[in-house]
This record gives structure tokens, C-alpha cells and sequence, in this order.
């Protein structure tokens, strides 16, 4: 019969008893001891097992154990035995809710198997018990607690002939298994939660390296592949990189590409904007500051150099810095050094710099709104991004990217861009690049009403003139019926491969009307064979 035994506070049991058979009065050095111990000792493994020499010495117990309850991977294992080998330890493993040791840990609530032999629930996971006198014993388990997170259980195994005596032992495992909390709290935070942590920083850090290697940038046209190139060559060496071009071709994707790739990839990637904080603020910002140095300084500050330390800084819109705050990273790109606002401690780092911006710099050093020795220590590699109106086909495999990143984000059924679309967007000019195609996919997404992105789901801005300068009336109402129109014949015709008796059975039409609209739209049916 099992008897569950609820949480009591831990006070000193009554240790002997008359009629007892034993007594528990020789105990309490042992007890004292164990505490000395275990405030003294950081090894958990010591003190287990004088908490088991203990138990097994004292407390006539035939088998004992110590489990320990991961989180992580819920399983519930067995750390510190006696009365059992190598390999009946190692098979003692629970899950939360699984036999008695699992039902303890699930509710933090003592457990007594007053015999072994009458408790189905009890699983012998161990292997450890083979003869009839084992099935006689008794079992008891209690659970390690650390407030109200279980750790862990103690449990123990003997033949009691007096019922008494045996709640009179559960009262003493409790006292044990308060004394040893605290030491198998600090042996899992030291342990197993520091080993998961570490493996979830590993497994993020891979993540990160998947995402941002250069493979991963999305585009094979002709520009994209000569970047690739230099990538290759550049992530393998510390070196300084400026990565120029226009404003949302994606230098940040391609900073990140650059030191998920690197040997310094296991460090810190800082990134810092030069252009979205005023002067006073960016000094401190990028090189910290001394608690006093300034009015709110209220403490010291490391800055994103310091925090960049082993890795790298990436440092976007350099060309919006200050000639005076030129000046001051000049310094740490030639030293690698530099001062907190308001200390005279020089403080050395070893990291990568990689700086990108819009702006022509050299230009900028022409006109002395850049200093050229900062210039020339920016420009070691350049890798120049072709803007997106230059990288052709390349248009439309980012946009698929939007669709797909987008149909899962926004759980809208979008499969596809239609044909004429498709026209829309590679005519375009693109003067916010790739930000922007993110940004028109993301309206034509919330738009589109079938799963198909039309030509008539994009901004006015898209549409092509072919369509507006068909319209008489040029009013709202025309230019979206022309839009559908013309979309509709081009789908029909590419679907039919330039057929146009099919294409016109296909939208109801006469093959001399359907002529006339494509006269009308300049289409020409050989262009879809």
C-alpha cells in the first residue's frame, strides 16, 4: 500500500522512542557532521556519500540513492548509490510522473512503500532486486527541495518491523535532504544548467553562422557572384573592411555574413549606427565612460569597443561621423587602443572593424568633410554592393524569399507572384533597394486576395505605363480595370504558351477582340512561346 506523506517543516524528529527496537539518539554527531560538511565542502559527491555511509551505517538501509531531476531533458537520474553496481545504477532513469521516484519529484510530496512486494508502481528500474526477501522490504523516498523547485530525491530501502520506526526515518531523510539542498542546487547550476546553457549558446551561435554565411545572401546575378568572391577571400583574415552602397542593399547582411564566417565568430558582433545619436553622446557610446565624468555619469560604462573585445564592430553610416570624432577612431583603428570618456587608463582591445556607408567617401575627402588618413585606414578592402535595379533576375528570387518569409509571419496563403507582377517589379528602379522590395511584398501580401500577388496588389509606382496610358479617363476606377485587364491576358497567354485561339477561349473572348486588347496593351503573343 502506498502512502504519500505531505511536506512538513523541517524541525529535529523525536530520534528515540520506546518500543522502537532502535534508536536514532547516536545519530546526531553523524547529523552535525554532515551539516559541517556540507557547508565546508563543495564537492557533492563527498558529501553524498557521507549522507549515504551515513544511512547505510545508521540507518540499516539494504540499498539507498541520490537522484537528480534535469529540466532540461526531464529525465531523472540516479547520481550516488549504495547497495548497487555500476550498471544497476546507470538503469535507474525516470521521468517525471514515472514509478515512485518520478511521482516525488513531480509532486514535491514524500513517498512510503510500507512493501515492496504489494506495490504495482513500483518498477524495479534498476534490476536490483531478484529475491522473495527483497519483495518484503520497505521503501521511502523524500524529495530534495529548494523552496518550491524539487531537485532531486533521497531514497532508501530496509525491512522495518515496526511502523513507527519507519515514519520515524522518513522524518530523518527530510532532515537529510534539507541538509544537502543547498549543495545540489550549487553542483546543478555549476553543472547541468551551465552545460545546457552552453550547448544553447552553441546551437544559437551555429544558427547565427547558417543564417548569415555568405552562401545564404540571396541572389546568382553576375555583381552578386564578384561579392561572393571577395567574401571568401576576406572572412578568413581580421582585416578592415569599408562595404559600400546605396542605402537598403543590405551592408548589414553582408557585415554579418562577414564575421559569422570568421575566425572570430565565436565572439561578440557588436553593431553601432554613427548616425543615430548626437556627437555629444556617440564619444561615450562607442569608448565609455568613468563614473563622474560627466553630469548623469553615475556609474562607469563600458562602451561598444570594449564590448566588441574577441570579436568584431561593425560601424554603419561612417561617413555621417564628426571631424573630431574621425580623429578619435583613427586612433583605435591604428592602435587598437583608447581611453574612457574621463579616465586616463589606456585600454587595448583585439577585435575586427568592418565600417560601411552611402556615402562617396572619397569624394567626401576631396571636398575635407572626411579625413583621408581615416579614409585609407577604412578603405584596406572595400567590397562595393550593387544596388538591386543592377542585379536583374536577382529581383525576383528575393521577392519569393518576402512571400515565403511573409506567408509564414502573417499566416496568409500567398504562393506566388503573378506574370505581369513579375514585369512590374523588374522594370522598376528600386531607389530604396532591397528594403524597399521588403516593404512593397509586405502591402501586396495584405493585398492579395486569391494566393496570387497581381500587378494591381502593387504600388502606383510599379505600375507599368503600358497600362496607365491605356486608360481615356486616367481616373482610379479605369486604371485598376486596365491593370486586371492586361494582367489577365498575359496569364492567359503565358498558360497557353503564346496560343492565342486558346488564350481567347480561355477568357471568353474572340481571337479578333482578344487581338485588339493586345494591340491596345502592346503584347505580342510571340513573346509567351
Amino acid at each position: 500500500m502506498l502512502a504519500v506523506i505531505k511536506p512538513q517543516p523541517q524541525t529535529m524528529p523525536q530520534l528515540c522512542e520506546i518500543n522502537l527496537g532502535e534508536c536514532r539518539t547516536n545519530l546526531l554527531p553523524l547529523l552535525y557532521e554532515m551539516s559541517r560538511i556540507t557547508s565546508e565542502s563543495g564537492d557533492l559527491s563527498n558529501i553524498l556519500n557521507v549522507l549515504l555511509c551515513l544511512m547505510q551505517r545508521h540507518m540499516k538501509v539494504v540499498r539507498a540513492m541520490v537522484t537528480l531531476y534535469d529540466p532540461g531533458t526531464g529525465k531523472i537520474f540516479v547520481h550516488e548509490s549504495v547497495g548497487l553496481t555500476e550498471e544497476e545504477a546507470a538503469k535507474g532513469i525516470y521521468h517525471l510522473g514515472e514509478g515512485i521516484t518520478g511521482k516525488v519529484v513531480e509532486t514535491g510530496k514524500s513517498i512510503v512503500v510500507p512493501r515492496i512486494g504489494d506495490e504495482p508502481d513500483f518498477l524495479n528500474r534498476t534490476e536490483s532486486r531478484s529475491t522473495v526477501p527483497d519483495d518484503k522490504l520497505s521503501f521511502i523516498c523524500v524529495p530534495i527541495l529548494r523552496g518550491r523547485k524539487v531537485m532531486g530525491t533521497i531514497s532508501a530501502e530496509r525491512l522495518y518491523d515496526n511502523r513507527r520506526l519507519l515514519s520515524l526515518d522518513v522524518e530523518i531523510l527530510s532532515v537529510l535532504a534539507a541538509v544537502t539542498a543547498q549543495a545540489v542546487e550549487l553542483y546543478m547550476v555549476e553543472n547541468l544548467y551551465a552545460t545546457r546553457l552552453e550547448d544553447e549558446n552553441q546551437r544559437l551561435r551555429s544558427a547565427l553562422q547558417e543564417r548569415f554565411r555568405p552562401t545564404n545572401i540571396i541572389g546568382n546575378s553576375k555583381p552578386m557572384l564578384d561579392v561572393y568572391k571577395l567574401l571568401g577571400k576576406v572572412t578568413k583574415s581580421k582585416t578592415t573592411v569599408l562595404i559600400l552602397g546605396e542605402s537598403g542593399v543590405g551592408k548589414e547582411l553582408v557585415a554579418s555574413a562577414i564575421h559569422y564566417s570568421s575566425p572570430t565568430a565565436s565572439g561578440p558582433f557588436i553593431k553601432f549606427n554613427c548616425a543615430s545619436l548626437p556627437e555629444s553622446v556617440i564619444e561615450s557610446e562607442l569608448f565609455g565612460h568613468e563614473k563622474g565624468s560627466f553630469t548623469g555619469a553615475m556609474a562607469q560604462r563600458r562602451g561598444r569597443f570594449e564590448e566588441a573585445d574577441g570579436g568584431t564592430i561593425f560601424l554603419d553610416e561612417v561617413g555621417e561621423m564628426s571631424l573630431a570624432m574621425q580623429a578619435k577612431l583613427l586612433r583605435v583603428l591604428q592602435e587598437r587602443a583608447f581611453e574612457r570618456v574621463g579616465g586616463n587608463t589606456t585600454i587595448k582591445v583585439d577585435l575586427r572593424i568592418l565600417a560601411a556607408t552611402n556615402r562617396d567617401l572619397a569624394d567626401m575627402v576631396a571636398k575635407g568633410t572626411f579625413r583621408e588618413d581615416l579614409y585609407y585606414r577604412l578603405n584596406v578592402f572595400p567590397i562595393t554592393i550593387p544596388p538591386l535595379r543592377e542585379r536583374g533576375n536577382d529581383i525576383i528570387a528575393i521577392a519569393d524569399y518576402f512571400v515565403a518569409k511573409f506567408a509564414r509571419e502573417m499566416a496568409i496563403p500567398v504562393e506566388r507572384i503573378s506574370t505581369p507582377a513579375i514585369n512590374m517589379l523588374l522594370c522598376y528602379h528600386w531607389p530604396g533597394n532591397v528594403r524597399e522590395l521588403e516593404n512593397v511584398i509586405e502591402r501586396a501580401m495584405l493585398l492579395a486576395e486569391d494566393g496570387v500577388i497581381h500587378g494591381y496588389n502593387l504600388p502606383a509606382s510599379l505600375q507599368l505605363p503600358v497600362v496607365a496610358d491605356s486608360t481615356e479617363g486616367g481616373g482610379t476606377l479605369d486604371t485598376k480595370l486596365a491593370a486586371v485587364e492586361y494582367e489577365m491576358i498575359v496569364d492567359a497567354l503565358k498558360a497557353n504558351h503564346g496560343n492565342m485561339t486558346l488564350a481567347a477561349a480561355q477568357l471568353g473572348l474572340t481571337r479578333r477582340i482578344l487581338g485588339l486588347r493586345m494591340s491596345k496593351y502592346k503584347i505580342t503573343f510571340k513573346d509567351f512561346r
